[in-house]
């Protein structure tokens, strides 16, 4: 088979590493002491419907606000916010003055997020040792001429805010495909405004909205919060094990985006742990991982894909075919967890039938001491997990408290298959659960049809956030087309294969990795073998992930796969094993491929799927029922 727009390149094992070079910011102080000299031409604006709203142009890409307490940004597009006086609060992050800057991604796939300026903590100061105060802070930032205007719009209660237009490379490489190159694009509104305000902060790449179109957390999602944090700090029961569940489109992501701020705004960082395959957090969509956050969460899945301590490619975005796997996969991953930080438990939105199930099962093996149940007004109505009913309830694979004494006294007998299904999963009951009920009171809360964006959408730009992290060695507002990019060189016999969601034929084993996703993994067992022949697992394993890759090319007279990945060259090594799941690259990578002529590779308008094996057969695995259904 010849590879189709391939480039040779070195082994996973022989590559030089080059280190990706973050980009280094300048600091402020500089950059706004180059514009000292355009500072008179400077010109304040203050919006007469939000009186202590204020924003002032420093420079093309940089403006100043003023925001009083109580006010409120609510925007679409992206900035970097650094906080040079007061403290405003950022879906439950609380920045405050002479801390770092932060980057707030706000596209159209989301809520747009909203900078809301905080009360100050009441002082003995006069307004002039405050307002003194204020300018010794902005001394190190702004001119004196942009000083003396903000000091204008200034008051005891007020916030000042920098805000700066954010080129990443991460949001470069995403809007370079057409189908997403709008999702952060702001436009001046068609009518002249009498509010110079809206040209600053279009100048750097923001657009204000209606705060009531803002992400929009209800008072018990707000007190949940504050209770899981109070926990959190007193760890009166060891540190808290925090379960998030409910069903599709109630607010879970956004509730777990925020309690996580909450908690990095006073202590270092928290554990999380994803069981939800459809929308993962942090990662590409089918994993399951556990990871050790300790920056804040301020934007959607696709700006903030990161390194996990420990993943499981599961390679589907829905456990219904293998349940099993699915509940050995989370027991491996927790395996990880050392239980000296709060842990975040996120679970799928399956919570009917043997979803239920699966998620007590969950319960009896994580044994969390919160249970955050967020359910939609007028939506369905999922049984209370009270302690006393996920006790004596009986899960997929784990039974009920009851079941169990009786088993143990002989009162109940279950056959072989069933005491595989309890093997390494013995429901040691703990000290019981706090249920927090939470009622989502969103507009349309529960209702999957009316979406902001597709899953499969979210999916795929996931995955693009992933793969961008091969543009960070370059310039942020320069794009390398992934086909420009040298891949690596694999041996057939260097990896083993395995194909998690369907059954191939070895003989066509390789169309199969052709132009696919693949999880790079790392299994115990000596796969290498005496010939050059591919090496074909005929079990799924579960171990560890290490990252993902593109198979772009296979070369079957050198006998090698030609593999794109961000993974870090000193960590490819360990790789000795591809699995390969229904989770597909996407289609915008493949109609996107420039500076290609005539035919685009892997892409046809005329195809004979008459052809054995050019379709896929998914295999649906007969649910094993028990006695309780």
């Amino acid at each position: 088979m010849k590879p189709l727009g391939a480039r040779p390149g070195p082994s996973f094992s022989v590559r030089p590493g080059k280190g990706g070079s973050a980009r280094k910011r300048q600091l402020l102080a500089e950059r706004c002491k180059l514009a000292a000299s355009e500072m008179p031409k400077a010109k304040a604006s203050t919006s007469e419907e939000s009186p202590g709203h204020s924003a002032l142009l420093v420079e093309e890409g940089i403006c100043v606000m003023v925001l009083g307490s109580g006010q409120k940004l609510t925007f679409r597009g992206k900035c970097v916010v650094t906080c040079l006086y007061g403290s405003v609060e950022v879906l439950g992050l609380t920045i405050n003055s002479n801390e770092t800057p932060y980057e707030l991604f706000s596209p159209k796939t989301h809520s747009p997020l909203t900078i809301v300026g905080l009360k100050q903590k009441k002082n003995s100061k006069t307004r002039k040792e405050i307002c003194l105060e204020a300018r010794l802070l902005l001394r190190g930032y702004l001119s004196l001429d942009c000083r003396r205007a903000v000091m204008k719009m200034f008051k005891s209660s007020s916030s000042i805010l920098l805000l700066e237009r954010l080129e990443d490379a991460t949001s470069s490489f995403i809007l370079s495909h057409p189908d997403y190159a709008k999702i952060f694009w702001t436009e001046p509104k068609r009518k002249r405004s009498s509010k110079m305000e809206d040209a600053v902060l279009h100048s750097i790449g923001i657009q204000s909205c209606n705060p009531e179109a803002g992400v929009s957390m209800s008072q018990d999602a707000v007190s949940a919060a504050q209770q899981l944090v109070h926990a959190c700090l007193e760890e009166d029961n060891g540190c808290p094990i925090i379960l998030v569940c409910g069903p599709n489109n109630v607010g879970k992501s956004t509730f777990n985006r925020y309690l996580i701020n909450q908690l990095l705004s006073r202590i270092p960082c928290v554990d999380y742990l994803d069981c939800d395959l459809g929308q993962t957090e942090f990662t590409p969509p089918g994993c399951i991982s556990l990871l050790n956050i300790d920056e804040p969460v301020l934007g959607p899945p696709y700006t903030h894909q990161r390194t996990p301590n420990k993943m499981v490619y599961f390679g589907e975005t829905s456990c219904e075919q293998d349940m099993e796997r699915f509940m050995e996969s989370v027991k491996y991953v927790i395996t990880c967890y050392k239980r000296d930080q709060p842990l975040i438990i996120n679970t799928m939105g399956w919570i009917k039938g043997f979803g239920l199930l699966l998620l007590i099962d969950l319960i009896h093996l994580l044994s969390p001491s919160h249970v955050v149940q967020i359910s939609a007004k007028d939506g369905y109505i999922m049984e209370p997990l009270t302690p006393e009913f996920v006790k004596n309830t009986a899960g997929f694979v784990t039974k009920g408290w009851s079941q169990a004494r009786c088993k143990r006294r002989g009162l109940d007998f279950s056959d072989e298959e069933d005491q595989d299904y309890m093997d390494g999963f013995h429901f040691r009951p703990s000290a019981g659960h706090q249920l927090i009920p939470i009622e989502s009171d969103f507009e349309r809360a529960g209702d999957t049809e009316v979406m902001l964006c597709h899953k499969w959408i979210l999916r795929d730009m996931a995955m693009l956030g992933y793969i961008s992290k091969l543009q960070q060695q370059f310039d942020p507002e320069q794009v390398i087309p992934l086909n420009s990019l040298l891949p690596y060189e694999v041996p057939f016999n260097a990896v083993a294969l395995r194909v998690i969601h369907s059954d191939v034929a070895p003989s066509h084993i390789m169309y199969s990795a052709n132009a696919s996703w693949v999880g790079l993994c790392h299994i115990l067992d000596d796969i290498r073998s005496q010939d050059s022949g591919p090496v074909i697992l005929t079990q799924t394993p579960i171990c560890d992930c290490l990252g993902f890759g593109i198979v772009r090319g296979v070369n079957i007279a050198r006998k090698v796969y030609h593999i794109l990945t961000p993974v870090p060259p000193e960590t490819l090594p360990q790789v000795n094993c591809l699995l390969i799941g229904s989770i597909s690259i996407p289609h915008s990578i493949f109609k996107h491929q420039p500076g290609i002529k005539g035919d685009i590779p892997y892409v046809t308008s005329e195809y004979d799927f008459t052809i054995y094996g050019s379709g896929k057969m998914k295999l649906n695995k007969p649910l094993k029922r028990r006695e309780h259904l």
